[in-house]
């Protein structure tokens, strides 16, 4: 078992040795950053420190990670506002954040028991700023140290359906035109034409952490 003891020196061993430190989460079997340091609660090969997110972010010294990756990561992680709050107090000021998470209408979304919290087009506007969209929601200011900067609906489905797979590529095309068709798209046509995942780009913006505050 991993101890407190053993995660800080994990961790101060990668702030050290790395100019640029970028940190991918939940990496799992698969690295897609090879210069990241990637997290994991499970241990694996392409793991660098196992331990939970939140656990082992939080040992991270303030502004020292230059970007942060994460693809299906994010579902299973409770507590999304405050995850936020601790990246953008690890980032540096102009950090980039990628962010990949299946679409709400993934039909295998709620497959699987492990999928805490759903991702749409407006996730990120609730816990960023950003004037992408027409339609307005409530921004939590204590996450409002990041810009949305942007957001792409993927379409696809996976193997073997091949077929299927073309059909959706010609939606993902047409609904990714312009934030009228991805906005209108979400509203009314996202449980007749299901959307796989969404991507999202976001930027540590200059606003001081909340715990500077």
């Amino acid at each position: 078992m991993t101890t407190s003891s053993n995660l800080q020196k994990d961790v101060l061993k990668q702030v050290r040795e790395r100019k640029d430190l970028y940190l991918e989460l939940g990496c799992g079997n698969r690295k897609r950053h090879p210069s990241a340091v990637c997290i994991d609660l499970i241990p694996g090969d392409c793991v660098d420190i196992v331990g939970d997110i939140h656990e082992v972010l939080g040992l991270f010294p303030d502004n020292c990670v230059s970007a942060v990756f994460t693809y299906h990561c994010l579902e299973h992680i409770k507590e999304l506002p405050s995850l936020m709050s601790t990246l953008a107090r690890i980032m540096k000021m102009d950090g980039t954040l990628r962010v990949v998470a299946p679409h709400f209408s993934n039909p295998y979304f709620y497959s699987d028991p492990t999928h805490v919290t759903p991702f749409g087009l407006y996730t990120f506007s609730y816990l960023a700023k950003e004037k992408l969209f027409t339609r307005r929601v409530p921004n939590y200011a204590r996450a409002g140290q990041f810009d949305l900067c942007r957001v792409q609906l993927i379409f696809k489905s996976p193997r073997p359906f091949y077929m299927r797979w073309g059909f959706k590529k010609l939606f993902q095309a047409f609904f990714n035109m312009n934030r009228y068709l991805m906005e209108f798209y979400e509203e009314n046509l996202c449980y007749l034409i299901p959307c796989y995942e969404i991507v999202y780009e976001l930027k540590r913006n200059e606003t001081p952490s909340s715990e500077s505050l």
